[in-house]
């Protein structure tokens, strides 16, 4: 392990704040460190391995199509493309797929999507997009631009101007921050890195009619609350509502690097031959592992599972919250993905919790996030929640 450790610091730039734990093997809800300690993950490598660890279906998938073929350009067709945007597009407002790598990258394919547009149905003066503070739309200059939180953004500066952020939830800020100017307005519809923001059930909807309104395509930032997180394939179906471009990514391959940019047909076809492209994006195997865990959202009971699991663990922080109301402010979530918002910082909890071998996560250095592999059982929940009570039990002595 310390072999490892210092190689790695020695050798790769130093963007993360990594735990003293080497991993080495991963299976359903546990991972294990290269000592043999086990781990139940409730982060799910951030919403990545929504069907687990090492999914035998993946699995199966990935290795059947690399014997086959790994990767050609995408001049040619390939079968594994159709199977998963015939899957996405039969359960999904959507009609086209653009297929990338990564969540950043389907939203820089979204907001070029949403100029093009309005560039072509209006003029070149509508071009700028509104988005939610405490959203989080990626690391490249225009996502960086689009997310809401100056932490992300310092340092960076000048980035690309034409956005403009209003606070979550707030229909009259979202109203009053229209101009001629706008093209689109893009949020997550529950914000992650945000704190786990929930929406009203309202809100959404106001949105909808807003930007029908006023003739501005809806983007929904999908790429941690998408692919089963709510207890629904897509988070938006809670609402009533459905957006004009919607972006996945995290969990759509299992594990395997995917993105996806989904989009009605009208506005679809604003992206011609040459208008954007990837390399690597509808890569075949990484397409086949999609396809997998499509199949078990909509044929397994995997959905059915992360509501019932969702709601139990909800009501097990609740009363983590009764038992330490000098330190849980508020617990909040939907399906699993659940945020407990504390009085105290968080950070040390998280630190306390991966000794005993629980893996969660601390955003905005107050809110402790929960993102259990949707597969999770009663009997890990419990674990997971007896560690914290004890943890929690501890900073309050």
């Amino acid at each position: 392990m310390k072999n490892i450790i210092e190689q790695t610091d020695q050798s790769i730039f130093k963007t993360y704040s990594r735990y003293p734990v080497v991993l080495t093997k991963g299976e359903g809800v546990k991972v294990w460190d290269e000592k043999g300690k086990q781990y139940l993950d409730f982060l799910s490598g951030i919403a990545v391995c929504n069907l687990g660890h090492s999914h035998p279906g993946i699995v199966k998938a990935a290795q059947s199509q690399l014997e086959k073929l790994i990767h050609v350009s995408n001049f040619f067709y390939t079968e594994p493309q159709v199977e998963l945007s015939v899957l996405l597009t039969r359960h999904s407002f959507a009609d086209r797929i653009f297929f990338c790598n990564s969540g950043a990258e389907a939203n820089e394919a979204a907001l070029k999507l949403a100029r093009k547009y309005a560039n072509e149905h209006y003029n070149a003066k509508r071009f700028e997009i509104i988005t939610m503070k405490y959203s989080f739309h990626g690391r490249t200059f225009a996502t960086l631009a689009a997310t809401g939180q100056e932490k992300f953004r310092k340092g960076f500066e000048p980035l690309p101007h034409g956005f403009n952020h209003v606070p979550f939830n707030d229909i009259d800020a979202l109203e009053k921050a229209i101009t001629e100017s706008t093209c689109a307005v893009m949020l997550e519809p529950i914000q992650g890195e945000g704190g786990v923001n929930i929406p009203s059930d309202s809100y959404l909807q106001q949105v909808r009619q807003l930007c029908d309104r006023e003739e501005l395509l809806l983007i929904f930032d999908e790429i941690q609350v998408g692919m089963g997180r709510t207890g629904k394939i897509f988070a938006y179906e809670h609402y009533g509502v459905e957006p004009d471009i919607l972006t996945l990514a995290k969990a759509l391959s299992g594990g395997l690097p995917a993105g996806a940019m989904l989009a009605r047909s009208k506005v679809a076809q604003s992206f011609t031959p040459g208008s954007h492209a990837s390399t690597f994006g509808g890569n075949p195997v990484v397409m086949a592992a999609g396809a997998a865990v499509m199949k078990e959202l909509v044929e397994g009971d995997v959905l059915e599972n992360c509501r019932k699991m969702g709601e139990y663990f909800f009501e097990r922080l609740l009363n983590l919250k009764d038992k330490y109301p000098d330190i849980i402010r508020e617990v909040r979530g939907k399906g699993l993905m659940i945020g407990m918002e504390l009085k105290i910082d968080g950070n040390d909890i998280v630190q306390r919790c991966l000794d005993d071998g629980i893996i969660i996560n601390c955003t905005l250095d107050r809110i402790l996030r929960f993102l259990p592999p949707l597969i999770v059982k009663k009997d890990e929940i419990d674990r997971c929640v007896d560690v914290l009570d004890e943890v929690l039990s501890g900073v309050q002595s």
